[in-house]
């Protein structure tokens, strides 16, 4: 049986996606890219993704994905910082963000899929490629493929932040001998591969989301490395997911809440329209799914609806299959056998069962990590020799974890991570402006919305939509906030600080979840 692989539109036997990821690695070597280097890739769902990530992998390099949301100014920080050696990118991308490429590297130009194209509204000569800069297919034929195995591949190095500062790049150190196992393990569990891996031919898996994200980038490569069938959206649309799940006979699938909720928003005709009766693992995390959506869920699509809670930096920590969430609904799950995690109280010390506190967690074999050119956060995130989720939540008697929210002022919409740090300082540029607060608030679609909340100084006038304009210039269009306020003053800690709960618990007292 032929293991084909889809991005939008266009099928390839996998045989052909892995000849040409081999000659893409002989081109890296041949660039000068060497074990530890980077290359970074600003690309939506194509095959060159995977052929580039699949190559780094081969010769030992790490692949930073690059959030094509960015405007310009955010992504040339993160291809600076990261120091890539190659760049991937799309061309109607290039033509964005030509300025600020880093100089010396090797830019290697991707047409722009015609799927990518129509389901965007890209003006198709944007999508054309750029002159004098290489095509990614012009220059795979000048290379022969790798003829070796390769060097253990680091994996990818995820952009991610706190609540401060520009984001940092986790930077995992590549994988040891004896860490294979407790790994492999932990994918197994989290991934649902354990009875499907001695007929990984039979796995037809759909992955709708952005994979330059953490948890799409790792289902993709360890679905292609263990062999299975794989179909990738070129973008989420509901009823193109259950179609797609109808026509591929699809087995595993990757969501977020945002997917569930916009998917029971359809027409009942049309969501009995469609044969999803070949699904038998479905995988959710990145966000809060409110309890009435994932029962609503698995009323419709049975008890293959599985859960997983974590993080980058430390990769899945629990998980709960559909009859343990209806046991314990609103969990997130229990720690996997391979992690320890704790809750810890105010005195830093593990709380009760129940006790509400800080969670951290770490897999006992997992590779370890770093922050990219910033160690000392790396030392702050440690806690009891755990890692730090910057999440708030207790453990019950049964060992099941539950969120009340989190330690950090991180919002989480549609499965996207947004840091109110970054948006502040962006509107407190703005003139007029004396200070302001930037949080997450309930979104029946989306887990939360971002609402900004101003304090203009004495005399100024301000509204929304001009505000909304200028943030456009330096934010990405799902870092503005949706609602914006304006107050004459904010309530604030004695120390003068803001304080935040104060705003937020209006909009949270009726949402069944504290914070």
């Amino acid at each position: 049986m032929t293991v084909t692989i889809t991005f939008g539109d266009r099928t390839d036997a996998r045989e052909a996606v892995a000849d040409r990821a081999a000659r893409a690695a002989s081109g890296l070597v041949a660039a000068g890219v060497n074990p530890g280097d980077v290359t970074a890739l600003m690309l939506r769902n194509d095959f060159a993704f995977l052929e580039a990530t699949v190559a780094a992998g081969l010769v030992g390099a790490y692949v930073t994905p690059v959030n094509w949301h960015n405007t310009a100014e955010e992504a040339g920080y993160v291809l600076a910082d990261c120091g890539a050696k190659v760049v991937v990118i799309h061309a109607d991308l290039l033509r964005k963000v030509a300025d600020v490429l880093p100089a010396g590297a090797l830019v290697l130009q991707v047409e722009t899929p015609a799927a990518i194209v129509r389901d965007y509204g890209i003006d198709p000569a944007d999508a054309a490629p750029v002159a004098g800069v290489t095509l990614w297919t012009d220059w795979l034929a000048g290379f022969p493929p790798r003829g070796d195995a390769g060097i253990p591949a680091p994996g990818s190095m995820i952009y991610t932040s706190g609540t401060t500062g520009r984001p940092k790049g986790v930077r995992r150190q590549p994988p040891q001998p004896e860490q294979t196992a407790g790994v492999q393990d932990m994918l197994n569990a989290v991934c649902g591969f354990v009875p499907w891996l001695d007929r990984t031919e039979e796995m037809r898996v759909l992955l709708s989301g952005p994979i330059y994200h953490s948890t799409p980038n790792a289902w993709l490569g360890t679905f292609y490395n263990l062999g299975a069938n794989l179909f990738v959206a070129a973008k989420f649309d509901p009823e193109q997911m259950l179609a797609n799940v109808e026509r591929h006979r699809i087995t595993h699938l990757l969501a977020v809440p945002t997917m569930f909720v916009r998917l029971l928003k359809l027409p009942e005709d049309m969501r009995r329209k469609y044969d999803l009766s070949s699904l038998r693992f479905v995988m959710h995390g990145a966000a809060p799914c409110p309890v009435h959506i994932k029962r609503a869920m698995i009323d419709w699509w049975g008890p293959v609806i599985s859960e997983h809670y974590g993080g980058t930096e430390t990769g899945a920590v629990t998980y709960l299959d559909s009859a343990q969430w209806l046991a314990h609904p609103g969990s997130v799950g229990k720690p996997l056998d391979t992690v320890r995690l704790m809750v810890l109280g105010e005195d830093g010390e593990p709380t009760e069962a129940g006790g509400t506190g800080e969670i951290v967690a770490w897999h006992r074999h997992y590779p370890d990590f770093t922050y990219h050119g910033d160690d000392a956060k790396r030392a702050r995130a440690q806690k009891q020799g755990l890692v730090s989720l910057g999440d708030v939540g207790y453990l019950d008697q049964d060992g099941f974890l539950y969120l009340c929210g989190r330690a950090s002022d991180m919002i989480i919409s549609g499965g996207v991570n947004i840091y109110p740090a970054e948006i502040e300082a962006e509107i407190l540029k703005l003139p007029g402006v004396a200070d302001c607060a930037v949080f997450g608030i309930p979104d029946d679609e989306f887990g939360e919305q971002i609402l900004g909340v101003i304090q203009p100084r004495p005399g100024a006038v301000l509204d929304a939509e001009t505000v909304r304009a200028e943030l456009r210039l330096t934010l990405a269009g799902y870092k503005i906030p949706r609602r914006i306020e304006f107050s004459d003053t904010l309530p604030r800690e004695d120390s003068g600080k803001i304080f935040k709960r104060k705003l937020r618990e209006p909009y949270w007292e009726g949402a069944g979840r504290s914070i």
